[in-house]
């Protein structure tokens, strides 16, 4: 059995279309559980992944970017909206409402990867039944066709077949991750979400793993949702980027574009926190005051307006809607236009 390529997509046509996608948790009170409010960790969320492309998702932690792609794989289900997948043989699918027999069927063009490989592996199983694991539940392969295939996703994530024997303890953490690659590449996906695949692992390591999911991308024909609060990491794998604040998308924008231009003050502090290699270059970071507000209990107007030093009366009051700034550059901020901030060379 071989590894196969996916076929080449139409890549003027969306493989994932995320519109006005909303996670709402109810809070409750009292002996009879009344609803007295909500956390709303997704909050009206609309974005786009084109076929071989990376779509880069980032934000603070509790911007909810994991409830946002677990509402994508429908591990948990969205309270509003919807989450549409173009499947070749279904046509465009909408994960959100899918019935089961759909929702299985469009789950094998879309895997996940996890941020700690080693909770995401059962410590009972051999790497042989992790990777076979899907294989068989799939009815694709059994047997000496599955050992085939898992040992040819081994090979394929850079890992030597025998190792199939062995279980996840006998692992260090990066050789796990290409682990949980391998399994999540083992039905073929189209889509693969990765949720903070390197922030558990040394930084050579992470080189190692990134220069993996790149090569994969382009041997696989894989598109990637990438969440990370590494903005440093998320510029060499991006193609487009979305900011997240609050469980609301703040800006989107090509990658190069959103790193030398922002056009919200938010993504301007994030910029301005990388690291540079150079010791000898004094840092400008922008110290964003206070702390990321409760989801349950968020500011009105725009959520960013408390800790914003460009804010004016009307961010406390109107949220400002996420429109075009310049050509394919969307902010929600009232001053988009107006503001003049620093790319991330300019710290």
């Amino acid at each position: 059995m071989e590894i196969q390529l996916n076929a080449v997509p139409h890549a003027d046509r969306p493989l994932l279309e995320i519109l006005h996608l909303k996670k709402h948790y109810p809070v409750t009170r009292g002996l009879l559980k009344r609803t007295v409010g909500y956390v709303k960790a997704v909050d009206d969320v609309s974005l786009t992944i084109y076929p071989g492309q990376t779509l880069g998702l980032v934000g603070e932690s509790g911007s909810g970017k994991t409830t946002l792609a677990h509402s994508v794989m429908r591990g948990i289900t969205p309270t509003a909206g919807s989450v549409i997948f173009h499947d070749d043989h279904l046509g465009p699918v909408d994960v959100a409402s899918a019935d089961p027999a759909a929702l299985r069927h469009v789950r094998r063009n879309m895997q996940m990867v996890f941020q700690d490989p080693f909770s995401s592996l059962n410590p009972r199983m051999t790497v042989l039944d992790i990777i076979a694991e899907p294989l068989q539940v799939n009815q694709i392969a059994k047997g000496k066709a599955a050992q085939e295939r898992v040992a040819e996703l081994l090979q394929l994530v850079g890992l030597r077949p025998e190792y199939m024997r062995r279980f996840p303890h006998a692992f260090s953490g990066g050789q796990r991750q290409r682990i949980v690659v391998a399994r999540a590449l083992a039905l073929n996906p189209r889509l693969v979400l990765l949720d903070e695949p390197t922030s558990a692992l040394d930084v050579s390591i992470q080189a190692q793993t990134l220069n993996l999911l790149k090569d994969l991308q382009s041997r696989l024909n894989l598109s990637y949702l990438f969440i990370s609060h590494d903005l440093g990491v998320v510029e060499h794998v991006s193609d487009t980027v979305a900011v997240m604040y609050v469980g609301r998308v703040v800006e989107v924008a090509p990658t190069r574009k959103l790193y030398q231009q922002p056009k919200h003050p938010y993504t301007e502090a994030l910029l301005s926190s990388i690291p540079k290699p150079d010791p000898t270059r004094k840092k400008r970071r922008i110290a964003i005051a206070g702390e990321i507000p409760n989801p349950a209990n968020p500011p009105p107007g725009c959520h960013f307006h408390p800790r914003c030093p460009y804010a004016q009366p009307i961010c406390a009051h109107e949220a400002p809607p996420l429109r075009e700034v310049t050509p394919g550059q969307f902010a929600a901020c009232h001053f988009s236009d107006e503001l003049n901030l620093k790319g991330v060379n300019d710290f």
